[in-house]
């Protein structure tokens, strides 16, 4: 597929995929989205912010240069910033391809790394050399201050110009808690809002820290999604039930609403309310019990959002499906065209 590389969250010509009930192929314009909803459907999404959570600065003892991107963190609490986990790469930035990206200095626990107005020690390596448990200095307004004054949003090599926060704020961005842009959102605006009410349908939110994509290394990848903590206000647990009651379906607009619902979710399919840690994978062998359908980005074979997909979706129906997106010249990445399967 196609790399989109041009930071537009609604480009006129966005495409979308649409797999049915009865596994057609559909070709559509993505705003005809809220032409496939029916009455009683619930459509949820996520409200995180992005953070500028890639910080340039140097490794202290060597005086080398590193780009450090956050990747966790233990909970939503906007004064629990003090401790991080992380990626961090040596010298270069956004323009070099993340598997080109040289190893950063060798880490050890005590160092410290100087990150503009911000200071964090390494507490532990997390079993390779780029993934590091971080304390930082200050106070949580200071940090806080820190990372609006000295952070970027995380970007990769496909779009070469640099990112602002407001091309990967979706326009219902709550609090600040994503490391990379819940991107299946930006098809959403308040048009959109709009139509899914006069469609008969609802809308929701929940809030979750959506994680990094890449490493740049194979056996870090094969590692995430990693752990990411997430909110469910009870107004949206009851939403679900109530769509539940109707014979709605529940719509997850991108793969981390699926993470925090599927996560969140009792054996016999209730939505429990409050906060949680999304672990481990959700892929083939996932039974999901909340979620009926879902509206994500064009996402590639081998990555783990894919492989979220394959919980919706037999292998041959979803190859089907990329070999449509490949033919039809479908983008992909974070500004990319979109696909629903229902």
């Amino acid at each position: 597929m196609l790399a989109a590389n041009s930071a537009v969250q609604r480009p006129i010509d966005a495409k979308l995929l649409v797999v049915d009930s009865q596994r057609n192929l559909i070709h559509v314009p993505r705003t005809a989205f809220v032409e496939f909803l029916r009455p009683n459907d619930l459509v949820i999404a996520n409200d995180a912010a992005t953070l500028p959570a890639s910080l340039s600065g140097i490794h202290q003892l060597t005086g080398k240069p590193v780009e450090v991107r956050l990747a966790g963190r233990r909970s939503l609490n906007p004064m629990d910033v003090k401790s991080f986990s992380a990626i961090v790469f040596g010298e270069g930035d956004f323009h070099l391809r993340t598997e080109d990206r040289p190893q950063p200095p060798t880490l050890q626990p005590g160092d410290t790394l100087v990150l503009g107005p911000l200071r964090a020690t390494v507490e532990a390596q997390l079993g390779h050399r780029r993934l590091v448990s971080l304390l930082f200095d200050g106070t949580p307004d200071q940090i806080w201050a820190g990372l609006a004054s000295h952070g970027r949003p995380i970007q990769y090599s496909h779009m070469q110009t640099s990112l602002e926060l407001w091309d990967v704020w979706t326009r219902i961005a709550g609090p600040p808690v994503a490391f990379e842009p819940p991107s299946a959102s930006f098809i959403l605006d308040w048009h959109v809002l709009s139509n899914i009410r006069e469609h008969h349908a609802a809308f929701a939110t929940i809030t979750h820290a959506a994680g990094i994509s890449s490493t740049g290394d194979e056996s870090l990848d094969h590692l995430l999604p990693f752990d990411e903590p997430y909110h469910i206000p009870e107004a949206t647990a009851q939403a679900v039930e109530r769509t539940r009651r109707l014979s709605g379906r529940v719509i997850a607009v991108g793969t981390t609403v699926v993470r925090a619902l599927e996560a969140a979710a009792t054996d016999d399919g209730h939505l429990r309310s409050g906060d949680g840690v999304a672990k481990g994978k959700i892929g083939p062998a996932t039974r999901l019990r909340v979620v009926d359908a879902i509206l994500s980005g064009t996402h590639e074979p081998g990555t783990s959002h894919y492989e979220l997909l394959r919980a919706f979706l037999e292998d041959s129906t979803l190859k089907r499906a990329t070999d449509e997106l490949i033919a039809h010249d479908y983008k992909t990445h974070e500004f990319g065209d979109s696909v629903l399967i229902l």
